[in-house]
């Protein structure tokens, strides 16, 4: 069990401190009567560190030219094209202060820039070479017109979020979307159609949907977030007279690399209620005047901020709801920390977010998959939470949701019971996968990308599937590469016996979905 649970440690790139081991650079697992190192020839612990984050560059470095081969354009063609937002602007230095390599000629577009430049560049070209056929500004206006005469009014989008805060349940953001640069395929079922999925969202509850467009590395369209609006709201309406009661059809996010009131009126036209803005790519007045314009078309805009000087653009700009991401869209590197970090600073600055009728509304956005997170962004008074990934990889992504516990009140009988943390949209409703005996990064990945929840690897000698260490830490970048971070978790369970049981779970919860399958299997295992 020992040298299991080790393997899985090492697969997810944790360390299990004791207080026997703490000085030692090899990773050990703790049990409540002994401490069993792992007998596993392993390198100094910066040497290892440093080969693995050598090899996490390597594969960051791949993902990046994956990214590039999607886009037909040359970097200096999309360079170009990020520097046409700046046009209209009385201050280009004041208003793109916080764009990544603006006015660095040796600068390279990251991932997220090289979307977003590709974008620009579609749309300019679909409107050159079909002005005869492309509808304008104006008739997409009417368009969405026509559509909410015929479909029903727009939802607010703030106004959703709160209706929810004031019952004491975290609005949920459930998204649609098939892949993504960083992990490819992510559907369970590649077949499924964006109506199907997002119609289990709402029979769930999800109050917001949504939907990826962006069609190269998404594999979105402009259909699917039509499909997603008639699906939500024919099946919030045969809920409702199934069970003689009035329940709102969730709000439709268009999910898109926006950069104009065109694709704003695209979107409305096909039944948005609300459209995201990237604040790391538009520079302030821009961003100003796309608040204003979907305002005009009554879509209140989620703005999206992920460091703290896009905040700053975001509120001067005139954001009302503000979405963290905890993935830095230019690295594709998570920080769970990031959504406690703005907030802070709002708090900081005495800026009200935490209440049903405070002026802004404050939103967590990418790696979330269990209760115990949703409930950190609970406690730091965020309202909304985006979660898209492992609800698409769920099998069940109806029992997925009500794993996430989202109302205050479950979460605390789900900790009084002691499985709240084992509660998530990876591991409710569905089996934990384990795959043993990856022997190399290929591997790792492609398990990774299948959906696998554990990955071990083999140090016993008589195995034919024996690694070196060496072999183990290229594994070991490949898994965290994928995971979005750069450093393992480090989690000391002798600083813990201090804590209260309230704290105790807090530090144990990012491992304890894992602990909580891993003791399943063994328990079948023996029995």
């Amino acid at each position: 069990v020992i040298l299991y649970l080790g393997c899985i440690a090492l697969a997810q790139g944790f360390v299990i401190m004791s207080s026997s081991s703490s000085s030692s650079p090899h990773p050990t697992a703790t049990s409540s009567s002994s401490s069993v190192a792992l007998h596993a020839s392993v390198p100094k612990q910066q040497e290892e560190q440093q080969q693995q984050q050598q090899q996490q560059q390597t594969a960051s470095q791949k993902r990046k030219a994956d990214a590039k081969a999607k886009s037909p354009y040359t970097s200096p063609e999309q360079l170009a094209a990020l520097d046409s937002l700046l046009q209209g602007s009385d201050d280009a230095d004041f208003d793109a202060r916080h764009i990544y390599g603006y006015k660095n000629d040796q600068h390279e577009p990251s991932m997220l820039q090289i979307i977003t430049a590709t974008r620009i560049l579609d749309s300019q070209k679909e409107q050159q070479q079909d002005e005869s056929s492309a509808a304008s500004i104006a008739e997409l206006e009417r368009q969405a017109q026509d559509f909410r005469q015929q479909h029903g009014p727009t939802v607010n989008l703030q106004s959703v979020i709160q209706q929810q805060a004031a019952t004491l349940t975290m609005a949920l953001a459930a998204e649609f979307k098939r892949a993504s640069p960083s992990k490819g395929i992510m559907a369970a079922d590649i077949n499924i159609t964006a109506g199907e999925q997002t119609g289990r969202y709402a029979q769930a509850g999800a109050n917001i949907i949504s939907v990826l467009t962006e069609p190269r590395w998404f594999l979105g369209s402009f259909d699917d977030l039509t499909q997603a609006r008639l699906a939500t709201a024919d099946q919030v309406s045969s809920t409702s007279l199934s069970t003689s009661s009035s329940q709102q059809r969730p709000a439709i996010l268009c999910k898109e690399f926006v950069v104009n009131e065109y694709m704003i009126a695209q979107a409305a036209a096909k039944g948005a209620d609300t459209c995201l803005l990237i604040v790391a790519v538009l520079p302030q007045h821009v961003l100003t005047k796309l608040i204003q314009y979907a305002r005009s078309l009554d879509m209140e805009p989620l703005v999206e901020v992920h460091a703290l000087e896009e905040l700053d653009v975001a509120l001067a700009a005139g954001a009302k709801v503000i979405g963290v991401n905890n993935r830095n869209l230019h690295t594709f590197q998570m920080d769970l920390a990031n959504s406690e970090r703005i907030a802070d600073e709002m708090t900081r600055r005495g800026l009200k977010f935490e209440q049903p009728d405070d002026d802004y509304t404050l939103c967590a956005l990418s790696g979330m998959s269990t209760a115990s997170d949703v409930d950190r962004y609970r406690q730091a008074g965020l309202q909304m939470c985006l979660i898209g990934e492992s609800l698409m990889r769920s099998p069940k992504p109806e029992e997925a949701i009500k794993g996430l516990c989202l109302n205050a009140q479950d979460y605390q009988q789900q900790s009084s019971s002691g499985t709240s943390s084992a509660c998530g949209a990876y591991t409710a409703g569905c089996k934990i996968v384990k795959v043993c005996g990856i022997t190399n990064p290929e591997d790792a990945l492609l398990a990774c990308q299948a959906g696998v929840n554990l990955i071990g690897v083999i140090f016993a000698e008589k195995s034919k599937r024996k690694v070196s260490p060496q072999q183990a830490s290229a594994v070991v970048a490949a898994v965290r590469d994928f995971g979005e971070r750069e450093q393992r978790h480090e989690f000391d369970l002798a600083a813990t016996t201090a804590m209260t049981n309230d704290d105790k779970a807090a530090a144990a919860a990012p491992l304890q979905h894992l602990i909580a399958g891993s003791q399943q299997l063994v328990q079948g295992a023996t029995t």
